[in-house]
């Protein structure tokens, strides 16, 4: 979780927020007779009565005069973007930090990972210490990746000096399992090519990939693949502060893992995701972690 803090605060200072902003709330609510001003582009009933419940009154997104913007992800791109110039005033919170895609895509992250790693590097930390094989001994939390098409040649390079290994793709920035399979041929990754229509010698197309080293030994719970998720809150990343959610929970596959290679397209076997778990056989409700 550290290092996960870590990276937030090093490689997205530009981010739109303030330190002083539950200090200015505070002293907002008091100047205004105890009352928050409030947007949202959401109509959604749980979000009004809560706001109506604290006794919050609505603002106005015109001349700015708001505290709490809930709002999409589109709406706090556009409303917080380069050529609008608009920043957050010392009295006002949002839900999405605009550029958060960040840390939230997974081609975005890897790249901000292995950029942390470089800059700790460069400042000669302990923590980016290697060992004698070349791999990093307290940042090895990540397999290898490489972002598809744009790392292709390399991805080939790296295939090629362990034949025998399988990969799991994943499109950057979908989530719940979708389009996710598993290859140990480079043929598939042409065949997937020639059947999405993404030619591997553009490095720039619309569907980017991430392609990982398949962790093929993992954990088991009752011979079955699994893991844990925990909920953390960051409210400000100057300074930094989160807060982590006590209660968490586990997702399981309904399959028992096997590592044959007749199973690589069972993803029963293989992702957790409740939105594919779901349509299995033998599903498994979530259980809560205290």
């Amino acid at each position: 979780m550290l290092w996960f803090i870590t990276i937030l605060y090093k490689h997205t200072l530009h981010l739109i927020t303030r330190s002083s902003t539950q200090h200015a709330l505070h002293t907002q609510l008091m100047a205004s007779g105890g009352k928050i001003k409030w947007l949202s582009d959401l109509d959604k009933f749980v979000l009004v009565s809560n706001f109506e419940k604290r006794g919050w009154i609505k603002g106005s997104s015109e001349e700015g005069d708001w505290n709490f913007y809930w709002c999409s992800v589109y709406t706090a791109r556009s409303l917080f973007s380069i050529e609008n110039g608009v920043r957050l005033a010392d009295d006002q919170m949002i839900n999405h930090y605009p550029t958060h895609y960040e840390l939230t895509r997974k081609d975005c992250m890897v790249k901000n990972i292995k950029r942390y790693r470089k800059d700790l590097e460069k400042d000669g930390s302990p923590f980016a210490e290697r060992d004698e094989h070349g791999k990093y001994i307290h940042l090895d939390f990540i397999p290898v990746t490489y972002m598809l098409p744009a790392d292709y040649n390399i991805f080939v390079e790296e295939f090629r000096h362990h034949p025998n290994s399988t990969w799991i793709m994943k499109p950057a920035g979908k989530a719940q399992g979708v389009g996710i399979f598993l290859i140990n041929k480079l043929s598939q990754i042409k065949k997937w090519s020639r059947d999405g229509s993404k030619p591997l010698s553009i490095p720039h197309t619309r569907d980017i990939y991430v392609i990982s080293r398949y962790i093929d030994n993992p954990l088991l719970i009752g011979g079955k693949k699994f893991d844990l998720r925990f909920y953390v809150l960051v409210t400000s990343y100057r300074p930094i502060k989160a807060y982590m959610y006590q209660l968490g929970f586990c997702r399981f596959c309904t399959v028992k893992y096997n590592s044959s290679i007749s199973e690589l397209d069972n993803m029963f076997v293989h992702l957790t995701n409740v939105s594919i778990q779901k349509h299995g056989v033998h599903s498994v409700k979530s259980c809560d972690i205290t």
